[in-house]
């Protein structure tokens, strides 16, 4: 199988990794980004996920050449990280334009085209995070369980067309994306202590020990080609093991066992 795919956020990470695994099998790719160039035989068009016009503009323009677009892998994100108390409101706003909204205008503007050729396979990458939120790490937690309902409910708007949804919930992994956290660890009273501090610290340690973006893509390419989907994929044996304890046990105990390890 192979086709036409467009990967949002593929100029580094998760996304680049996509990138070249879709076309090491023979997929056209275009890759959007604010920053970027082709290379390795990827397209690179200039896009920013959180402006509607312009990510149309990047679709069409795949579109134009290609003449369909077969699978959107929607990728691009970022993290914050701080107390809730001292989150300012236009940080919280950013995190949520990128991670929930950016993927939003990704999926609004490819369903016509997938539409028009009677189908199409649409990917958004969330995060273990959404199902098992983390302490000091809110707002992109909850930006990935946005995500996750956003992508349960368009799966169902547009089964009728053809079009299959769903979302990868990776547990940790080792890209830039830790270097790139917005931290928040200096409050103005001190009222948290250094809990902020080792909440991240033990996030991060576990990130740069963690699964490689090659694996990730590899996970994803097959998800992506697949005939039929589930709407929800969580990725890493050990974070299965944890999502799936996340809906048998209590939320009460859930929540006290993350507690324990992000939060004491």
């Amino acid at each position: 199988m192979s086709g036409v795919c467009v990967i949002t956020g593929g100029s580094s990470g998760i996304g680049k990794a996509c990138a070249k695994k879709f076309s090491e099998n023979g997929w056209r790719v275009y890759e959007l980004s604010r920053s970027g160039s082709d290379f390795e035989g990827i397209t690179h068009v200039t896009a920013d996920v959180t402006d509607f016009d312009s990510v149309k503009s990047a679709l069409r323009e795949a579109y134009e050449k290609e003449g369909a677009i077969d699978v959107m892998i929607n990728n691009a994100g970022f993290g914050i990280s701080g107390a809730v108390e001292y989150t300012e409101f236009e940080a919280a706003e950013k995190q949520m334009k990128v991670n929930f909204l950016g993927v939003f205008n990704g999926m609004k503007a490819v369903a016509e085209y997938m539409r028009g050729k009677g189908g199409g396979k649409i990917v958004n990458v969330s995060s273990v995070a959404g199902v098992l939120p983390i302490p000091f790490q809110a707002f992109y937690s909850a930006s990935k369980a946005a995500l996750n309902a956003l992508t349960l409910t368009f799966a169902n708007e547009v089964r009728p067309f053809g079009i299959k949804v769903c979302a990868v919930m990776p547990g940790d992994v080792k890209t830039g994306f830790t270097a790139a956290r917005v931290k928040n660890e200096k409050e103005p009273d001190d009222a948290y202590g250094d809990r902020i501090v080792r909440s991240v610290e033990t996030m991060e340690k576990d990130e740069k020990n963690g699964m490689s973006c090659e694996y990730i893509a590899d996970r994803i390419y097959k998800v992506a080609v697949k005939r039929s989907v589930k709407p929800l994929y969580t990725l890493g044996m050990k974070y299965k093991l944890f999502t799936l304890l996340g809906k048998i046990l209590p939320s009460g105990l859930v929540n006290r066992i993350l507690y324990l390890m992000y939060s004491k």
